[in-house]
């Protein structure tokens, strides 16, 4: 990434602001309560309505298995890239290495390395609605560092238990049942990334992730102390950097929430900025249902009022969203704005 490629330079009105504004007031939410404690659930429900944000502590993931993680991320992409190429993703397997992904068709200033969760993880062949076809989708471990894939596959354990934990409080918080949720997630679709941004040399024309909405319900990322993480703020419209706070996971409610709750919770846009002097790493859990999940505002949500979405299948969505991150496309992606029911 030493040569500028005109790729990663975004338009005017979207490159960042150099001018850092550290965020105040992002919810920091201890989880050490059970789940049935009605302070938390409230706690959960203002920051999912408020901000679309928040940070927990207290999670019950094991430090080590975070540290283990991060450890072999730093050894994987420390390597030369052909190396790292061994494992790379392609439009067939959208799992392994790739350090040309795009964000509302700009290049992202990173290399990812992602693994599916569940074995086997299967998707649509093709986001046709007419092709019943089904694709399974299969982890690529390098061969060095030779732990990555236990530390991977054990992180992902921990990180399941928190989603679930975090969702019977969103579900909660809605008004449902704790368990509501959780059939979605049969055969779940979720995925884990390994982010590196490298240090870059134009950061006041790049960005290390665009302008962006997380597809899935939930996001869980944990990031190192050197940042770079920004959240528009719903009351401004202000990009505010998220100070990282140690040992914290930050959560934001993804697209499927938003929808599931017929826009009580809205997702939030976010973006990544890059940094001069530094490398960052980060580790974001998306947290996705099976493909054959529809999703649709819940009926127990829309009495009294119209639904706002037509419903739509996740795994469709999922494969052509996959298939657009992989290459530049001239139209944009397809968003939840698509299954929005006129007024």
């Amino acid at each position: 990434m030493g040569e500028v490629d005109p790729a990663f330079i975004q338009e005017i009105q979207h490159r960042p602001n150099l001018e850092i504004v550290e965020a105040e007031g992002i919810p920091l939410i201890d989880l050490s309560s059970p789940n049935n404690d009605s302070e938390l659930v409230s706690q959960i429900a203002d920051a999912s309505k408020n901000w679309g944000f928040f940070q927990v502590i207290n999670h019950g993931v094991p430090p080590d298995s975070r540290r283990k993680i991060e450890e072999a991320a730093r050894k994987f992409f420390a390597q030369p890239l052909e190396e790292k190429r061994k494992v790379r993703r392609d439009d067939v397997n959208p799992y392994g290495y790739y350090d040309t992904e795009h964000t509302k068709n700009v290049r992202d200033w990173k290399e990812v390395f992602d693994f599916t969760v569940s074995s086997p993880t299967f998707i649509p062949a093709s986001p046709e609605p007419d092709d019943e076809e089904l694709k399974e989708l299969i982890n690529q471990w390098p061969q060095y560092p030779p732990e990555l894939r236990e530390v991977c596959e054990e992180y992902a354990r921990e990180m399941e238990k928190l989603a679930f934990k975090l969702l019977g409080l969103i579900s909660l918080s809605l008004g449902l049942a704790e368990n509501r949720l959780n059939l979605f997630f049969e055969g779940s679709s979720t995925f884990i990334r390994l982010n590196h941004y490298p240090p870059c040399p134009i950061p006041h024309l790049a960005l290390g992730v665009g302008r962006h909405k997380d597809a899935g319900a939930l996001t869980i990322l944990a990031q190192d102390d050197v940042g770079g993480l920004e959240v528009k703020r719903k009351t401004d419209g202000e990009w505010i950097r998220v100070k990282p706070t140690p040992d914290a996971y930050i959560i934001n409610v993804g697209d499927l929430i938003q929808v599931w709750s017929n826009d009580t919770y809205e997702s939030v846009e976010h973006r990544v900025m890059v940094n001069q002097e530094r490398e960052r790493f980060s580790i974001p859990f998306f947290f996705n249902p099976g493909h054959h999940a529809w999703v649709q505002p819940l009926e127990e949500l829309t009495k009294g009022e119209k639904p706002k979405y037509k419903a739509y299948n996740w795994g469709k969505f999922f494969t052509m969203r996959k298939g657009s991150n992989f290459k530049k496309l001239h139209v944009e992606n397809i968003q939840i704005s698509h299954f929005k029911v006129s007024e």
